[in-house]
């Protein structure tokens, strides 16, 4: 019995050793595949971290390189025109043009009139910079052959408080002569302009001086009274223009500025003359006043002195100059000639004509996707103090579209009268304006 239970005893304890043996072997199983597992997922971690490094420097080498190309490539646009710039932006190069084609109805009275169309301006223009120097080439395809149709035409430089410019450009005076054809009120500028009392003279061979702050202005010019197609011996003058706006809030603007020309040709140069196209473009015309035969004395000079102000409050704008010119007769006297307009516009739509401080002109709104709607008129006056009846003026209602930052549609009705000829003519004049 004892032996039985001593037997039974011994094979107890020998089957709880083989458990715990068993037990123990199964737990280093796990553990050893637990191990295997964690050495596996760390190769992986390295695998993925050598990945990401590798990622990472191609990442960084594409954005060095994108950086590159960025800014120190040549970069070009296309946007409105055509501007190509060097990766190091010394040199620029800008093509932009214009196209306005102009369609004519009269309703005539005294004087005959012809319906008719035509290509009023036809524009080319390049600019650019080059070595700190700023130049512009322009040439008007409908304005002749040769020499006539260049525009702009001149070289600039920064100056310490200003800008210098020489070569063929507008002298410093009319406000509205200053301010682009792209961006005029009217289809054609009022009587204080080349369009009037400086008739045919719009731009000069010279140097001229423009400093501009905030919201000022200040130019000098000298020229020859040359353009670029007419005779060499026609003598020089001077003129400035000075702009002062006190208010100025961006949606709000007061504008004043005064201007003096001085115009003295040499003897056996053509005459220069105010003239009046009363009744728009291509009608009838009147000769206001004129200087005598040249003969280098007073009775060749124009002496024009000038006054500008103009307003704007959000979607109203209103304008207006007067100019008070001598033109020199032979036996030292004198004709007086005034001119003055009052022009003014109103957007149906919220648009908000910009003011340019830095050259004291207004030009056109921005327009958006819908395009935009501006209602305007003007009335526009010249005579002359020392003839009788000479005199015209013009009354002119119009309406523009802005179908998108290049494209303009221009609709103006003009009614004309010549008091000394007693002439009453109308005008409708439409315009499809396209400029980049």
């Amino acid at each position: 019995m004892q032996r039985k239970t001593l037997a039974l005893a011994v094979t107890l304890a020998l089957g709880v050793t083989s458990f715990h043996a068993s037990a123990q072997d199964a737990r280093d199983q796990e553990i050893a595949a637990l191990k295997q597992q964690l050495a596996e997922l760390a190769a992986k971690v390295d695998e993925l971290q050598t990945r990401t490094d590798a990622q990472s420097d191609v990442n960084v080498d594409t954005a060095t390189q994108l950086d590159n190309l960025t800014n120190n490539s040549t970069k070009m646009e296309t946007k409105g025109g055509l501007k190509v710039t060097s990766a190091d932006k010394k040199f620029e190069a800008s093509l932009g043009g214009r196209i306005q084609f102009d369609a004519y109805s009269f309703n005539s009275d005294v004087a005959s009139n012809t319906d008719t169309t035509e290509f009023r301006r036809a524009r080319l223009t390049l600019s650019g910079k080059a070595y700190g120097w700023e130049y512009k080439v322009e040439n008007d395809f409908a304005a002749g052959s040769n020499l006539d149709g260049f525009r702009d035409l001149y070289i600039a430089r920064n100056m310490p408080g200003g800008k210098l410019t020489i070569g063929h450009f507008k002298p410093y005076r009319s406000m509205e002569e200053l301010t682009s054809s792209n961006e005029i009120l009217m289809m054609e500028r009022p009587s204080t302009s080349a369009t009037g009392i400086y008739s045919g003279r719009q731009f000069q061979q010279g140097v001229g001086y423009l400093r501009a702050g905030s919201n000022y202005t200040l130019g000098v010019s000298a020229f020859n009274l040359r353009s670029a197609p007419t005779a060499r011996t026609e003598g020089v003058g001077f003129s400035g223009r000075a702009t002062w706006a006190p208010i100025d809030t961006g949606t709000t603007t007061f504008h004043l500025g005064g201007s003096y020309s001085h115009e003295n040709l040499n003897k056996g140069a053509p005459n220069f003359s105010a003239v009046s196209n009363y009744a728009g473009r291509r009608g009838p015309s009147q000769t206001i006043a004129t200087t005598t035969a040249a003969s280098g004395t007073n009775d060749s000079q124009v002496d024009t002195f000038g006054l500008e102000t103009a307003f704007r409050n959000g979607p109203f704008f209103v304008q207006s100059e007067y100019a008070r010119a001598r033109f020199g007769q032979t036996g030292g006297s004198s004709q007086d000639v005034n001119a003055y307009y009052v022009q003014g516009s109103f957007m149906l739509n919220g648009g908000l004509k910009a003011y340019k401080a830095t050259t004291g002109v207004f030009g056109s709104p921005q327009v958006g996707e819908s395009g935009l709607w501006e209602v305007t008129a003007r009335y526009d006056v010249m005579e002359n103090d020392d003839v009788a009846d000479m005199k015209t003026s013009a009354a002119l209602i119009g309406l523009n579209y802005y179908v998108n930052p290049n494209m303009r549609l221009m609709l103006n009705y003009t009614r004309g009268k010549n008091d000394k000829t007693g002439d009453a003519p109308s005008q409708i004049a439409l315009r499809t304006q396209f400029a980049f």
